[in-house]
C-alpha cells in the first residue's frame, strides 16, 4: 500500500461510522450514498459504538500475503448493537475460544506491515468484551478473645 493511500482512508481504520438513512431510519455500514432498503439518499453520518456481539466466523489457515504471521486467525461477523453487520479480525481471543453470541468490541490494532521499513497499516479489529474487575467483598474481620 503507498503511504498516501494509507493516509487518505486513516479516519474510516480508527472509527466505526455508518451513516442514517433520511428515508426509512436504516441505519447502514459501511457508508453509502444511497440506502439499500428504500434507495434513498444516506449522507447523515452516524458514529456506531463499537459494541456488538459475534455473529457468525471462520479460523483462517491458510491467509494471503502479508498475513502469515498471523495464522490461526478468526474472521468474524459482528452484529453491531446498533444493526449493521460488520467483518473483521478477531484479536485477544485463541480460535478455540470464539462462539457465536459473544460480546465483543471495536479496537484499533495492526492489521499488516510492508517489510521492516514499510508502511503499518493499522485498522479495526474486535476483542472480547473486558470485564472490569470485580472487588471482593469486604471480609469481616474476626474478633480476638
Amino acid at each position: 500500500m503507498h503511504p498516501a493511500r494509507a493516509w487518505r482512508g486513516r479516519r474510516q481504520r480508527y472509527v466505526l461510522e455508518g451513516e442514517i438513512c433520511e428515508g426509512c431510519g436504516a441505519r447502514l455500514f459501511p457508508p453509502r450514498d444511497i440506502c439499500p432498503e428504500c434507495q434513498r439518499p444516506a449522507r447523515t453520518p452516524y458514529p456506531l459504538s463499537g459494541r456488538g456481539e459475534v455473529y457468525s466466523y471462520t479460523v483462517v489457515y491458510e491467509p494471503p500475503v502479508g498475513y502469515e504471521d498471523q495464522v490461526p486467525y478468526v474472521v468474524a461477523l459482528v452484529k453491531l448493537e446498533e444493526g449493521p453487520l460488520v467483518s473483521a479480525m478477531l484479536t485477544d481471543a485463541l480460535p478455540e475460544e470464539v462462539y457465536i453470541g459473544m460480546p465483543v468490541e471495536m479496537v484499533t490494532r495492526v492489521l499488516h506491515r510492508q517489510g521492516e521499513r514499510g508502511v503499518i497499516a493499522y485498522g479495526y479489529k474486535f476483542r472480547p468484551v473486558l470485564r472490569a474487575a470485580v472487588p471482593q467483598a469486604a471480609q469481616p474481620i474476626p474478633a480476638t478473645a
